[in-house]
């Protein structure tokens, strides 16, 4: 069959039963795009009616926008946690984080080592040794100060022994 409209188009001599078949599949590709299209379309509106669950477009505005306002609060409470931390840490640098204690028997007739060095060094060694040397007559203490992990004064053995102790910390 000799077709006009074939002709113009220069497929004169193409035989219009592949037309037609050629015609037919991309009609049935179509229609198959078609159903899976709705069956999308199905789920996202199911999907968006749960999401919904009987809102107006103005409450859901609302609630997003409520949300929003929330992540701005929280963001700030975070930035204000971090604020807090850092002078936290800040802070500990100069507490005594680091302990150590060496009891001893000042004199040879004492007995239950009632006597003690206690060194309380911070980060970065810096602090005090207290010595408490009991003995029949009383109790007497002195203090120590010491920087960077170092004394102006002679220690004695047990003050240094408590000192060796924090530092190793």
């Amino acid at each position: 069959m000799n077709s006009n409209f074939l002709n113009s188009l220069g497929l004169g001599g193409l035989d219009v039963g592949i037309v037609l078949v050629v015609l037919a599949a991309l009609s049935f590709v179509l229609l198959v795009m078609c159903i899976v299209l709705c069956v999308e379309h199905g789920k996202l509106k199911k999907r968006f009616n749960r999401f919904s669950q009987g809102r107006d477009a103005k409450s859901l505005e609302k609630e997003i926008g409520d949300v929003f306002a929330q992540n701005v609060a929280i963001k700030e409470v975070v930035d204000k946690n971090k604020r807090d931390i850092k002078t936290l840490f800040r802070r500990m640098e100069t507490t005594f984080q680091k302990v150590g204690l060496v009891k001893y028997d000042a004199f040879p007739q004492m007995g239950g080592k009632l006597s003690f060095s206690l060194a309380m060094l911070d980060e970065k060694n810096n602090g005090y040794i207290i010595n408490s040397v009991h003995g029949s007559d009383g109790c007497y203490t002195y203090s120590k100060e010491i920087r960077a992990g170092k004394c102006d004064l002679v220690l004695g053995t047990e003050e240094q022994k408590a000192l060796g102790i924090a530092m190793q910390i």
